[in-house]
């Protein structure tokens, strides 16, 4: 799949991410390890470099960070979302993951490019699932119409894209889309990437905790097309059932 090209949306003015970020970058920057960075920027196949915090001991500033601010508009969370991204630690990237999880009811629609930038933007599977599962997911069931711009994600050119469209309705359970679930595994069925077959029976396993009769009959269905590792992950909760 080629790589994206889309210009990044513009950063909005926000007060409130002003604060957000000179408190960030000063609470994580005095926590740094370099000790610990290496490693980890390895584990993560050296996608981005990082300060070496481990999540714990992340998670505890991230509170401090956000103590006492105001919940976001929009707007705040675009502007907070962009300015982390365009840092290079991946602790950065994790804080705006982390806050747009906690405040994605306040956005609209309108808010999907800005997520599609993180998607597209030092893409690796450490921000790329979360994004798709407690970002883009919420916004698609507010919005149902967004639906068709996952078939686009599904059906493009970029791997990262067509994971988090696989993957947005993770956590939808009795409210998935089960007819736009299966289409999107069956348009993927047998990719090459591991990722792709990774994330299609991942999809499928998590839906089969809801409809395992459905989630049973399309592996049924579509075993000689399916990747033999999607299989294993979509048959998964069915066996230990």
């Amino acid at each position: 799949m080629r790589p994206n090209t889309q210009r990044p949306p513009a950063i909005p003015p926000s007060a409130l991410a002003d604060v957000l970020v000179e408190r960030l970058t000063t609470a994580y920057a005095a926590a740094a390890d370099p000790a610990q960075a290496g490693p980890m920027a390895a584990y993560m196949k050296d996608v981005a470099p990082f300060l070496g915090i481990r999540t714990p001991q992340r998670r505890a500033l991230s509170r401090t960070v956000t103590k006492d601010t105001p919940h976001p508009s929009e707007a705040d969370c675009a502007a907070l979302a962009l300015r982390c991204w365009s840092l290079t630690e991946r602790e950065y990237h994790y804080f705006a993951v982390d806050y747009l999880r906690r405040h994605v009811p306040r956005c609209t629609s309108g808010f999907l490019p800005v997520v599609r930038h993180l998607i597209v933007t030092t893409s690796w599977w450490d921000t790329v699932d979360l994004l798709a599962a407690h970002t883009v997911g919420p916004l698609v069931a507010a919005d149902p119409r967004l639906g068709a711009v996952m078939d686009e994600w599904v059906d493009g050119d970029d791997l990262w894209l067509a994971r988090a469209g696989l993957l947005h309705q993770l956590t939808h359970k009795s409210a998935t889309d089960a007819g736009r679930l299966f289409a999107h595994c069956r348009r993927l069925a047998g990719h090459p990437d591991f990722f792709i077959r990774k994330a299609v029976g991942w999809a499928l396993r998590e839906y089969a905790k809801t409809d395992p009769d459905a989630v049973r009959a399309f592996v049924t269905a579509e075993r000689d097309r399916l990747a033999p590792l999607s299989v294993r992950e979509a048959l998964k909760s069915l066996r230990h059932a």
